[in-house]
């Protein structure tokens, strides 16, 4: 999850490209087997079939971030998809107050459901707290507001599990060579998600006895960043074999300063899932092989779950009647031997 100033303040693995599958691919209006249990009870389930009408206001993030827009993109198209969906979308905006604004003029409209990725979920709370006083239901998209209250559904993905993903993948490279050394290129460090990120590959690489991280540098999300910190890296560690860059955008200016350097001699596994990132792992020409997914088909999904619930039903291969209060996405690794399943995921 990137900062909230320059990208999302702050999918599904292998089996499914996005959480979407959870509602599209996983959706049927197939009759269940009579020994399902409790799923076969005439529950009603999302489909793409026109269904009652149901407009949603979409209140998203100022699009100066490739993730960000592309948040914003993969919510519109989806929308776009249904024949029974209206969708309300706000400018988008990084300022709170400004989106606390757009959010309140999304409940003055009536809206059905709320789809809401906030500049910073905590200043938001109270709005959320207000959409669903209202009757609105809301799906808190990513940022994460302070309480559960203020929202129906959470969707979003996983800083932790990254971490894990990248530390798990290294290691399996890595645990034959003696003595492996490893590097970090964080994101920000005042953010809570790079700590979660590097938490996570801390902890993956406990498996790994024989492996140990030498050195950890903090960009900041932005190309130039990555860079610069990245020439700092190369500069400081002279021999190394693997590194874990946090996030794709940083990892453009990270691949051009190995490339300045002449390095060539260790493995890079990115974070976010860039199509540049997709393209440069399915090239295999540099040392780039793999980037673990936190990818912005999210809000494709939120969508997906926003006209689930302004329907009233539930998840098909879900005995429940209602969807999920929560679901966390997991981050897949994409390497040379999957990327071609991801590439059209890929953001610019």
């Amino acid at each position: 999850m990137p900062p909230i100033t320059s990208r999302r303040g702050l999918l599904m693995g292998a089996a499914a490209v996005s959480a979407g599958a959870v509602l599209t691919g996983c959706t049927s209006n197939e009759p269940k087997d009579s020994d399902d249990g409790p799923a076969d009870n005439g529950q009603a389930v999302a489909d793409d079939k026109p269904g009652k009408e149901v407009t949603i206001g979409f209140a998203g993030p100022q699009a100066d971030h490739g993730w960000l827009n592309a948040i914003n993109d993969n919510a519109k198209r989806r929308a776009e998809k249904y024949q029974d969906v209206t969708l309300e979308s706000t400018e988008g905006s990084n300022d709170t107050a400004a989106q606390i604004g757009q959010v309140e003029t999304l409940i003055n409209k009536k809206v059905d459901v709320l789809v809401v990725l906030p500049a910073d979920g905590k200043a938001l709370t109270q709005v959320g707290l207000k959409a669903m006083k209202a009757g609105i239901p809301v799906v808190n998209l990513d940022r994460i507001f302070a309480t559960a209250q203020a929202y129906r559904c959470w969707i979003g993905g996983d800083n932790y599990g990254m971490g894990l993903s990248a530390g798990h993948y290294i290691g399996e490279k890595l645990k034959d060579k003696g003595n492996a050394r490893v590097v970090e290129l964080a994101g920000l460090d005042n953010l809570e998600l790079t700590k979660q990120r590097t938490k996570g590959f801390d902890d993956a690489l406990k498996n790994y006895p024989n492996i140990k991280k030498v050195a950890r540098q903090a960009a900041e999300f932005t190309v130039e960043s990555g860079q610069a910190k990245m020439s700092q890296l190369l500069q400081a560690q002279k021999d190394f074999d693997a590194l874990w860059n946090h996030d794709d955008d940083q990892g453009v200016g990270a691949l051009r300063a190995v490339k300045q350097a002449g390095r060539d001699d260790f493995l890079m596994v990115g974070g976010a899932g860039a199509l540049s990132a997709f393209q440069e792992i399915k090239a295999d020409r540099g040392v780039l092989k793999a980037t673990v997914l936190y990818p912005p088909t999210m809000a494709a999904s939120a969508i997906d779950l926003a006209r689930a619930l302004g329907q009233g039903k539930g998840i098909g291969g879900m005995a429940e009647f209602e969807i999920p209060a929560s679901i966390t996405l997991y981050s897949a690794v994409v390497d040379k031997d999957n990327v071609d399943q991801y590439m059209s995921t890929g953001f610019k």
